[in-house]
């Protein structure tokens, strides 16, 4: 059987495609893909132990089994339009307008808006520290804006309170001191939720959204990767 398989960031440079159809027996697993992998990519060898797989736009284990014309993506574990209920979810490579979105978020019953941005260091402190020339942003974007809507999901279980949700990620090469995320998340009143609801939506996005960052900087250029292996729960929502 015929599999389209999709790299993304340090996969992509250690298999040396962007992607590509490959021939597998019928019943084959996830599993027996990475073995597959490991036998004629052995590049990407040291990073199978800690690699995600995504068949179809959803998590997948090793136990899942693929079927003939799968769209299979592999990337490391991860550093729109808008909803019928007004939540916005969209990767763009255009400037973050905050004055827009909120216009766009804001009801008549809406008293509180909270709002987290990212922005691009030109010097991170820890580790000894070091300069950022830029960050270059890149996204599995079907499946980022799917999975903004899963975490979007999941605010509004735990914070019914909260009207409207929007989270975007901007992608692309960004300099030091440009936005690169916004994540906002409205209600009636502030003590409803919403300041929680903001910061568990950006600590979920760096866990579930598949985006990562290639940081520039004097010392050269490296994928940022987290260590977050997602879970079958995190495998098996799917809010859209």
């Amino acid at each position: 059987m015929k599999i389209q398989v999709k790299y993304f960031a340090t996969l992509r440079d250690r298999a040396g495609v962007k992607e590509e159809d490959l021939e597998l027996e019928a019943g084959a697993t996830v599993a027996r893909l990475k073995e597959f992998l490991q036998e004629n990519h052995p590049a990407i060898t040291e990073s199978l132990p800690t690699v995600i797989v995504a068949v179809n736009r959803e998590y997948a284990g090793d136990e899942q089994s693929l079927a003939p014309g799968d769209e299979v993506a592999l990337f490391p574990p991860v550093s729109g339009g808008m909803g019928a209920s007004g939540d916005h979810f969209r990767i763009t490579d255009d400037e973050l307008d905050l004055n827009s979105l909120l216009a766009d978020m804001v009801q008549p019953s809406t008293g509180a808006a909270c709002v987290f941005t990212g922005v691009v260091r030109g010097r991170t402190q820890r580790g000894g520290g070091h300069e950022t020339i830029e960050l270059n942003y890149e996204a599995y974007q079907p499946m980022a804006e799917q999975k903004m809507r899963q975490v979007a999901s999941e605010i509004h279980e735990r914070w019914p309170s909260v009207e409207r949700v929007a989270i975007i990620q901007r992608v692309g090469r960004l300099q030091p001191g440009t936005p690169t995320v916004l994540i906002a998340c409205t209600a009636a009143h502030r003590d409803s939720g919403v300041f929680e609801a903001a910061r568990y939506g950006i600590d979920r996005l760096k866990e579930i959204v598949p985006i990562w960052k290639q940081e520039v900087g004097p010392q050269g250029e490296f994928w940022v990767e987290g260590d977050y292996q997602p879970s079958a729960e995190d495998r098996a929502s799917d809010p859209s």
